[in-house]
């Protein structure tokens, strides 16, 4: 344990270390079992109250109401880009609501579905904001509104929800899921890979509501159609049983070790206030990307004075185990994610870490 660093990575990223040494007590034989959770069959008892407990736990961590269904997919936001619109657009149109990087992606993958529309387009100022309520151009009758609630690459996330009336919402949650609570009613679609914040990469949740699966869909390739993996309990095909067994102890950490995501909410609002409050105190060495009115609470990013400087910041801070650091190629910079097993101590060592190196470079 004392050779463990300080993962900054936005992913695969952090995992809580309970998770970890839980994993691996029992990676050889699951209790009961006489099996490693890699060998036994995704059909079988053991595997099938994993996957319930999994879904028990989202259920009650996110306050999700009967009248959704949780499946556990693969392909990632990549896959859900397109996946979306296959299901949903149905001869209509959608919008959507473009924030950074993935929700340009988003975009580009439904054009090729159908109809689709930009109510709003952040690119311009490099996507640094969120809309404001009267600067969306939303069509009522749409299908669906899309928008990434939290985007990784540009540390930019929605303090709520943007205000779409009775139009469903659709939301591609990965780099922010189960890091607060929410109204779950308000969307239609919340879909999450669970590699940044909810456990390994492979595993994609998706939590849809019952209505809008709608009816088989015979002209859509089985493994893209919602309706067949809701049918078949997730298990279509052979799920991916290992991520699906982390994710069930990672929400297991933060129903009885966090104590819920009220709580949960709280310490990752502390962690990135640590951060945030050397980035605004420091008489502009570090430059904040996102305005301050829609800061991420797990991507933190932000610029020095030059490269140079950059670059001198990510090497010393490896040397204090803070790894991990250097911005997206795309956008630069500085990106430190602090996801929701990042401990405090390591936020509190980078926080250290950057008070330090402002003064003896300002």
């Amino acid at each position: 344990m004392d050779d463990r660093i300080f993962n900054f990575s936005a992913g695969p990223a952090v995992l809580p270390e309970e998770v970890l040494l839980k994993a691996q007590q029992d990676l050889l034989c699951l209790p009961g079992v006489g099996a490693s959770i890699l060998e036994i069959s995704h059909r079988g008892k053991p595997f099938t109250a994993i996957l319930e407990a999994a879904e028990a736990n989202l259920r009650e961590l996110l306050s999700i109401p009967d009248a959704y269904r949780v499946l556990f997919l693969q392909g990632g936001s990549r896959l859900q880009f397109s996946m979306i619109p296959m299901n949903l657009l149905r001869g209509r149109s959608a919008d959507y609501i473009t924030t950074g990087t993935w929700g340009a992606k988003a975009y580009t993958e439904a054009k090729r579905e159908g109809s689709v529309r930009q109510a709003w387009d952040g690119k311009s100022s490099h996507y640094q904001s969120v809309p404001t309520e009267d600067a969306l151009e939303l069509d009522p009758e749409a299908a669906y509104v899309y928008f990434t609630s939290n985007e990784t690459i540009q540390g930019v996330q929605f303090p709520q929800e943007p205000q779409t009336g009775d139009v469903p919402l659709v939301c591609d949650a990965s780099s922010d899921f189960l890091c607060r609570p929410l109204d779950m009613p308000r969307y239609g679609v919340l879909y999450a890979c669970a590699q940044k914040n909810a456990g390994p990469a492979g595993v994609t949740a998706v939590i849809i509501r019952e209505e809008m699966l709608g009816d088989l869909d015979e002209k859509l390739p089985g493994m893209l159609s919602y309706r067949n993996h809701a049918d078949n309990d997730s298990c279509y095909n052979t799920p991916p049983t290992f991520g699906i067994y982390i994710l069930k102890l990672v929400t297991d950490w933060l129903l009885h070790t966090v104590g819920g995501l009220e709580k949960m909410y709280a310490l990752n609002r502390d962690k990135a206030a640590l951060l945030y409050q050397q980035i605004d105190s420091s008489d502009g060495f570090y430059t904040p990307h996102a305005h301050p009115d829609c800061r991420s609470l797990m991507n933190v990013t932000f610029r020095l004075p030059n490269d140079e400087l950059q670059s001198q910041f990510i090497e010393q801070a490896a040397d204090r185990k803070l790894h991990s650091l250097k911005g997206h190629r795309s956008v630069g910079g500085i990106r430190a994610s602090i996801y929701n097993a990042m401990p405090r101590e390591g936020v509190e060592r980078l926080a250290e870490f950057m008070s330090e190196f402002c003064q003896s470079h300002r």
